[in-house]
């Protein structure tokens, strides 16, 4: 049981140093890649961002989500006592696996999660 414990505490805090630039303030959020018939939708955890403060762009066949949030957020926040620091910005550059129209790329943010529409080609 300890073990176990140990572990699953080292797999977060290897989570946490790979989603989160301490030096940048920049944390990687969480995203799911949907394949649908005739679109990819991808969507992005981004909690307390404004929809005006977002980025979001093709390079090459990846997307790229930038996302400033309303303020800086402590990771105190989420319960965190391990860790110290706070961010203010959200990035992320997801794979896009098939051919997909990027110029009629849209998105919308509701309740904290963006949601980026790709027509398949």
């Amino acid at each position: 049981m300890e073990r176990k414990k140990r572990s699953f505490f080292e797999e977060l805090i290897n989570f946490m140093d790979s989603s989160w630039d301490e030096e940048t303030s920049i944390m990687q959020p969480l995203y799911n890649i949907f394949l649908k018939p005739n679109e990819v939708v991808v969507t992005v955890d981004l909690p307390y961002v404004d929809l005006n403060k977002i980025e979001v762009k093709a390079v090459e066949d990846k997307l790229e989500v930038l996302a400033k949030t309303k303020e800086a957020i402590c990771l105190s926040k989420f319960g965190l006592k391990h860790r110290s620091g706070e961010f203010n910005c959200y990035h992320i550059v997801v794979q896009i696996p098939v051919p997909v129209d990027w110029r009629k790329l849209t998105y919308r943010l509701k309740r904290g999660i963006l949601e980026v529409h790709l027509p398949r080609l």
